[in-house]
């Protein structure tokens, strides 16, 4: 590894801690620079913008979430394998929700950004469903997972709704008096559950 390499990840892992501690939105190029005791030229330099700083934190982040996480081992059937992935959805929530309100942030953060910036991430964010599809597909093969009509389609409804619901119990307190009587984690649950019924042969 570079010098180069090392000063990048050392910038990232600083950005993503302050990122983490605090918002995307509030914590700015000066404060990074501050807290790496560099100057905010050489964040620059390296990274042209805060966007693409930020893309190198949420590809950090989900490799890390990754090597956790989604961890498909062998010996176990289709369906296993993916109850195993939708579960770790809710492992991360219980475990590192703020994971989940980084995400959000990140969402809303990159919104509005048209350039290529945000390329790197999806490549990253593009390995599970890979995982997933072999998952399914060892799963037809085995008997323990019925075919769906586009597991396209499947996949992007129910990891959305997952993510989705993830982001919003992690970064909402409870507003309406039914949102106070379900347990967050039970609602996750729930939705896993529906999923995997409708997978199961």
């Amino acid at each position: 590894m570079s010098f180069k390499d090392v000063k990048i990840n050392f910038l990232v892992d600083i950005a993503t801690d302050l990122f983490m501690a605090r918002s995307i939105q509030e914590v700015t190029i000066k404060d990074i620079a501050v807290s790496a005791q560099v100057g905010e030229a050489t964040i620059y330099r390296y990274f042209g913008k805060k966007q693409s700083l930020v893309v190198r934190s949420a590809m950090k982040l989900q490799q890390a979430v990754n090597a956790d996480y989604f961890k498909l081992e062998e010996g176990k059937t289709g369906l296993e394998k993916i109850e195993i992935f939708y579960k770790s959805y809710l492992d991360i929530f219980v475990n590192h929700p703020e994971f989940y309100k980084f995400i959000n942030e990140f969402d809303n953060f990159m919104g509005d950004d048209d350039s290529h910036a945000i390329d790197p991430y999806e490549a990253v964010v593009g390995q599970y469903e890979k995982v997933y599809m072999k998952a399914y597909e060892e799963g037809l093969k085995d008997g323990s997972i019925k075919k769906q009509q586009d597991i396209k389609i499947f996949y992007f409804s129910t990891t959305h709704a997952l993510l989705e619901l993830c982001k919003k119990l992690s970064i909402r307190k409870a507003v309406l008096a039914q949102d106070k009587v379900i347990e967050k984690t039970a609602q996750i649950e729930c939705l896993i559950d529906i999923t995997l019924t409708s997978l199961r042969h």
